[in-house]
């Protein structure tokens, strides 16, 4: 018998909601079945079990809030046999020993109103002007509320309160500035090429199966990433641990606030064509607030991209426990020399933050210039 554990779906999360129990007790499961959601601040997130076995019983109930780590339900194994559904407890009698001591009376006090506070008129004013209730307002007794008082009360109800998401966001960021040694490189690359075979493949299609170019971004990192794999895995306990594959973050913004970078797999294996179906799915599931949970923890480097905002440039911070975060800017016309003739190129700004404790400049400006070579040759990629 194993317990089927809450996951760590990122760095900065510590809890999770249970919403949705999906698999019954007694009903049989296997290794990346979808088993539950459990909300967090990113939104609803399936969680997969990561056994075969049958669903010996759920430990938690609907609505619970549980730690990462905390047992969430038991699966059982060939061999097991089912636990036993233990009695109802008896309840337990009073102890008429115990002496009763009588709660303490409550006194009413009553509330200071606007009507019996004293208030310059200037004050009033103002208040009244700006919808302020002068009742929430706390003073001392024998204040006089003056007009600098109301416009204090102003400018804190327009202070709103961090939402759960941007509170997380903040958290985990503050912890990566702080812990990892980021160093930062941008190198721009022609995109004339890429935008080319972007629309000759895309003249005659339906939007449903065109390209973006952001695709050749994603494919064109993991074919550089096969060349310089220092970039590519997760820094733990003091130690730089290599992956073998590239599930590429792709940094989405919600539209409700806040921002998730979960991972497309097997990038370097998959086509654009593939790469971009997957990217469209990956998108809509992030808009509507639901997607896996491996998708949020399994990223191995991440990609992030202005593209739209008209930003010439960004500077991405590193997610823990990744050590790289490759950015790219929206791409312009500028002139350049080619064949010693200044003509208009598409270009974009590629940067990259990457951990100083894993790899250098030296081995960065490599992995960009690879980067921008696979996309001077998109037909290949």
């Amino acid at each position: 018998m194993s317990q089927f554990l809450m996951p760590s779906l990122g760095a900065d999360m510590e809890a999770g909601t249970l919403v949705e129990q999906l698999i019954a007790p007694g009903e049989a499961v296997k290794r990346g079945d979808v088993i539950a959601a459990v909300e967090t601040q990113k939104g609803v997130i399936e969680i997969e079990v990561f056994e075969d076995g049958i669903l010996d019983g759920w430990l938690v109930e609907i609505g619970t809030e549980v730690p990462v780590g905390a047992p969430l339900a038991s699966i059982r194994g060939e061999g097991d046999t089912a636990s036993e559904v233990p009695a109802e407890p008896k309840p337990i009698p009073p102890d008429t020993q115990k002496p009763v001591i009588a709660a303490p009376p409550v006194v009413h006090v009553p509330s200071q109103t606007a009507s019996h506070k004293r208030i310059t008129p200037a004050a009033r004013r103002l208040a009244r002007e700006k919808g302020i209730n002068l009742a929430e307002l706390k003073v001392a007794p024998g204040q006089t509320i003056s007009r600098a008082d109301v416009e204090k009360m102003e400018g804190a109800a327009k202070l709103a309160p961090l939402s759960d998401m941007r509170a997380a966001i903040g958290a985990v960021m503050s912890r990566s500035k702080r812990e990892i040694p980021h160093y930062y490189l941008s190198h721009t690359a022609d995109l004339t090429a890429a935008d080319d075979f972007v629309k000759q493949t895309n003249a005659g299609r339906e939007p449903p199966d065109r390209l973006l170019i952001s695709v050749l971004y994603v494919k064109a990192i993991a074919r550089a990433l096969k060349k310089y794999p220092e970039f590519n895995g997760h820094f733990i306990d003091g130690e730089f641990h290599q992956s073998d594959t590239v599930h590429l973050g792709l940094a989405t913004h919600i539209r409700g606030g806040g921002l998730v970078a979960p991972a497309l797999f097997d990038a370097q294996d998959q086509n654009v064509g593939s790469l971009m179906h997957a990217m469209r799915d990956l998108v809509a599931r992030v808009r509507a607030g639901r997607f896996r949970a491996r998708e949020l923890s399994d990223a191995t480097v991440t990609l992030t991209s202005l593209g739209e905002r008209g930003v010439d440039q960004l500077y991405g911070v590193i997610y823990p426990p990744q050590v790289a975060i490759v950015g790219i800017g929206t791409p312009r016309m500028q002139p350049m020399v080619q064949d010693g003739q200044v003509i208009a190129r598409l270009v974009a700004v590629l940067t990259l933050a990457a951990d100083h404790r894993v790899s250098d400049g030296h081995r960065g400006a490599l992995f960009l210039k690879a980067i921008d070579k696979h996309l001077q040759g998109p037909e290949s990629l």
